[in-house]
C-alpha cells in the first residue's frame, strides 16, 4: 500500500501544516487540505506512517458531511481536486485531498460525550466530575452517560495542550457571546446523536468525539474533519461490556502500545513496530467498512 507521510505540491503555497493534515491555498475563497497518512499520539507526531490513512480519513469525513448536511452545513465545496491540481499532483496525493472553502476556526473544541472513558474516567474517579460537570455516584468505566455531555475545550497553539474549559469559560473565549455558545452546543450534541445512532446500527459505538466550526454569514459551519478514528473513540460494539476497558477501531491502540514501551511522551517518538502499523491500518479499514458499507 502507498503511504504519504508529507505531500510536495509546487501548484499552490502551503500555508501550514498540522499534525496530521497540510494545508494549501488555491485562492481567496478555497483551501486545499491533503490529510497525510502521518500519526500523532499525546499530541507528538510519529515518525511511521499508517498506510492509506489519510485516504480512510478523508472518505469517512466526506460521507458523515454528507450525513450531517441537514443538520449543520460543512465546509465543503464541490470543487474537484483534478481542476486545481495537475495530474502528477493528484496522483502524489490520491483521494487524501479535498478542495474546501476558506473559513476560520472558531477558539474552541467541541467535545461531546457519550460513554465515560480515557481523561474523563480518570477525573470522575478522583472527585465525581467531568471537565467540572457533576454526574450521578457509582457510574462504571466506558459506561453510558443518561444523555451525552458536552466538554468544549481551548484550541491550543501548535504543540501545546488543549485545556478542557466550562460552558461560562467558553462563552468568554467566544467574547461574551453566550448565544453562539449555545449553538455550539446544541449544534453539536444533535450532530452526535443522530451519527452515534446510525453508527450502532452498524455495529459501531462512537463513545466520543470532537468537533471544529467556523461562522460563514453567521451559520455555524463543520470544519477540518468529523466523527473519524482520529478525531473519535469508536467501539465494536459485538465486544463492548461496562466495567472495563474497550477494544476500539481507533489509535487508542497506537497510545496503549506507546505506553506500554515507557516512552515518556514527549518528541522524539518512537519507530512503531510492523505488527502494530499492520493492525492500525486495519482498524482504520475495518471502522470505514462497517460505517458506509
Amino acid at each position: 500500500m502507498n503511504t504519504l507521510f508529507e505531500s510536495d505540491l509546487h501548484s499552490l503555497k502551503r500555508l501550514r501544516q498540522g499534525k496530521v493534515r497540510d494545508i494549501y491555498e488555491v485562492d481567496d475563497e478555497h483551501l486545499l487540505i491533503v490529510a497525510s497518512d502521518r500519526l500523532s499520539a499525546f499530541d507528538v507526531v510519529l515518525p511511521t506512517p499508517i498506510p492509506d490513512k489519510g485516504g480512510i480519513l478523508t472518505r469517512m469525513s466526506n460521507f458523515w458531511f454528507a450525513r450531517t448536511a441537514s443538520v449543520v452545513p460543512n465546509h465543503l465545496s464541490g470543487v474537484r481536486v483534478d481542476d486545481v491540481l495537475s495530474a502528477e499532483e493528484v496522483a502524489q496525493v490520491g483521494d487524501r485531498a479535498v478542495v474546501v472553502r476558506r473559513l476560520a476556526p472558531l477558539p474552541v473544541e467541541a467535545i461531546v460525550r457519550g460513554y465515560i472513558t480515557g481523561s474523563a474516567w480518570s477525573e470522575y474517579k478522583r472527585q465525581g466530575t467531568v471537565c467540572g460537570l457533576p454526574l450521578p455516584a457509582g457510574l462504571q468505566e466506558s459506561e453510558q452517560f443518561p444523555e451525552p455531555i458536552f466538554t468544549p475545550s481551548t484550541k491550543a497553539p501548535e504543540g501545546e495542550h488543549d485545556l478542557n474549559i466550562s460552558f461560562d469559560e467558553m462563552c468568554g473565549v467566544l467574547g461574551g457571546d453566550t448565544r453562539l455558545a449555545e449553538r455550539i452546543r446544541d449544534t453539536s450534541l444533535r450532530v452526535y446523536q443522530e451519527a452515534a445512532a446510525y453508527a450502532l446500527e452498524r455495529g459501531i459505538i462512537i463513545a466520543d468525539t470532537k468537533f471544529e466550526l467556523a461562522l460563514m454569514d453567521d451559520e455555524l459551519v463543520l470544519i477540518d474533519e468529523i466523527l473519524t478514528p482520529d478525531s473519535s473513540r469508536f467501539w465494536p460494539l459485538e465486544h463492548y461490556a461496562a466495567g472495563r476497558g474497550q477494544p476500539s477501531f481507533d489509535k487508542q491502540y497506537v497510545r496503549d502500545y506507546l505506553s506500554s514501551t515507557g516512552w515518556n511522551k514527549t518528541p522524539p517518538a518512537p519507530q512503531l513496530p510492523a505488527e502494530i502499523v499492520t493492525q492500525t491500518a486495519e482498524k482504520y479499514r475495518d471502522a470505514l467498512r462497517l460505517l458506509t458499507a
